[in-house]
This record gives structure tokens, C-alpha cells and sequence, in this order.
């Protein structure tokens, strides 16, 4: 079987997430035989190419300057040079540039070839313990608040397992996103440090979760796997509404939010969910903020 590279072609080369045995023979007889490795960040995937004795020169490819490296690029492989496209962790292109440097590459008639590798997404959904047949990758979401909650709002109904990457520094607001919009017993799977020493999975409600980091400062990013809507979701009993509002009301959030939230997971009337919300007696009335519409006489959320 051929494994020396071919020249004029890209090669998109999956490293390890973490663990280095977990790159493939085929990755490092490409990474020394391409004549140029265009990586992400050429000191971290210099430590991979030391470690593996590959001499090949690298050049920068990343996020600020890909467009002004893709006609470089492009005009080496026109030159009959073979490239490797790597990434700091894991198979280029998802959740890192590299898009339109392949795009390029087929306009322009190059051959792109794929070479496996380790990916977090779908290392972390193997072992989560929820549905595999149907999933979803999301990965990072929007950065702005808004933006965020929009998104998730979109995919309230979404059946199939979800998937995102997070960073350390928003999870704890990420978690409070996803109560609101996907309530705060939907099943949730952390996974980090994959495939290294520390490899951590741990499983909660998303109430839960949100306890759990609220003295915890999170380390290190984060591939959250989120189990979807159940096809025929069950009706809850009004035992069951009240306790979904009151998880929600215990985050500082008022009755009108709380009923206005738990309408969207559920398909409810609002208004019959700020009524067991106004029952509710265990609810610190100081803390709560309504939204002051009068209907005859009585606070209302509509």
C-alpha cells in the first residue's frame, strides 16, 4: 500500500487530542514526506514533530492570517509540493480554519486527501452514555449573550444528541443558557482532558451541573454532550411543572421569566404556568422581578 505522500496534494492530518499514541502510522509517514506542514501553531506542533523525529518545515496557517496564506499555499501545490493541513488538537477544519483553503484547493482542480485522526467530539460522545444512532455537532457557541441564547433557542426542539465545545471562562453562563432554554433536568455529559492522565467524564442534570460549578472554578476547555428532546415527550404532572419552575426561580430568576422559560421547553400556555408558579410559596418573594401587566387586579406575564 502506498503511504509516501503524492505530489501537489493537500493532506487534511488528524493529530492527538492529547494523548500521542493516539496519532496513526499513515499520519506520521505523511507528516515526513509532504514537503511542507501548514499548521496552526508551528511551536505547539513542533513539540508533536520532535517527538515523532520529523524534520518537514512547517508554515503558519491559523485563524488571522489565512487569507493571505491560501494563494501562498495554493502556489506550492500547483508546483507539484505535497502539504499537510494540521491543528493544534485533533482533525483540521472542525472548530478550526481550513475551510476555504480546501475550497480552494478543489476549485483550483488539487487533489485533497484526509487523513484520520482523534477528534473530541466524537471521543467524548462514545462514552457519554446517551444516543449515538443521531447527533448533532454545534461546537463552540456564539460568544455574545444574545447571540447564544438565540441559538440554543433554535434547537429546543432538536431530538437528536447535541454536541458543543466550551472554554473555561463562560461555562457557568453557557450552563444558565442552556436551563432556560432546554429546562434543568435535560441529561448533560462533561468531557475534558481527553485521553490524557486526567481524562474526567461527569454526568448531571443541567440543574445539577449548574450546583456543581457554582463554588468550582472550571479548568481547561470543555466538550459538553447534551441528550436531546425525547421524540414523544411525556406531559409532566403539575408536581413535576412546579419543580422544573422552582430549579428555575432558585437561580434569582422571577415567576413571569421562570413561567415564560418552562412555556418554551414544554409547549405550555404561559399563563397556566405563571399560575403554578404564583402557588408556589417557598419562592423568596424579595428576590422576585414581575413584570408588572394588570389583569383585573392580579400581576400577569402576559
Amino acid at each position: 500500500m502506498q503511504t509516501d505522500s503524492k505530489p501537489g496534494t493537500l493532506y487534511i492530518v488528524g493529530t492527538p487530542i492529547g494523548n500521542l499514541e493516539d496519532i496513526t502510522f499513515r499520519a506520521v509517514r505523511i507528516l515526513q514526506t509532504v514537503d511542507i506542514i501548514a499548521a496552526e501553531d508551528t511551536r505547539h506542533t513542533g513539540k508533536l514533530l520532535q517527538h515523532f523525529q520529523v524534520k518537514t518545515p512547517q508554515i503558519s496557517y491559523h485563524e488571522h492570517n489565512r487569507q493571505s496564506r491560501i494563494p501562498e499555499l495554493l502556489e506550492h501545490l500547483k508546483n507539484a509540493q505535497a502539504i499537510a493541513l494540521v491543528t493544534d488538537a485533533g482533525i483540521p477544519l472542525i472548530s478550526d480554519p481550513g475551510y476555504e483553503l480546501v475550497k480552494a484547493c478543489i476549485d483550483a482542480k488539487i487533489a485533497v486527501v484526509p487523513i484520520p485522526g482523534a477528534n473530541a467530539a466524537i471521543t467524548a460522545l462514545s462514552a457519554a452514555g446517551l444516543p449515538t444512532d443521531r447527533f448533532v455537532f454545534e461546537g463552540f457557541l456564539p460568544a455574545k449573550a444574545q447571540q447564544r441564547q438565540e441559538h440554543l433557542e433554535s434547537l429546543q426542539t432538536e431530538s437528536r444528541t447535541l454536541i458543543f465545545y466550551e472554554s473555561p471562562h463562560r461555562l457557568q453562563e453557557t450552563l444558565q443558557n442552556l436551563a432556560e432554554s432546554f429546562g434543568s433536568n435535560r441529561q448533560i455529559v462533561f468531557a475534558r482532558e481527553l485521553t490524557k492522565l486526567h481524562e474526567e467524564f461527569l454526568r448531571f442534570t443541567i440543574g445539577e451541573a449548574i450546583a456543581h460549578y457554582q463554588n468550582r472554578e472550571p479548568i481547561g476547555e470543555y466538550t459538553l454532550v447534551v441528550a436531546g428532546i425525547p421524540p414523544d415527550k411525556p406531559q409532566l404532572s403539575e408536581a413535576e411543572l412546579k419543580a422544573e419552575l422552582i430549579a428555575i426561580m432558585n437561580q434569582g430568576i422571577s415567576r413571569s421569566q421562570a413561567s415564560r422559560q418552562l412555556a418554551k421547553v414544554t409547549s405550555l400556555p404561559r399563563r397556566h404556568l405563571y399560575q403554578l408558579a404564583l402557588a408556589i410559596k417557598t419562592f423568596d418573594e424579595e428576590t422576585d422581578i414581575i413584570e408588572q401587566d394588570i389583569i383585573g387586579g392580579e400581576e400577569s406575564p402576559i
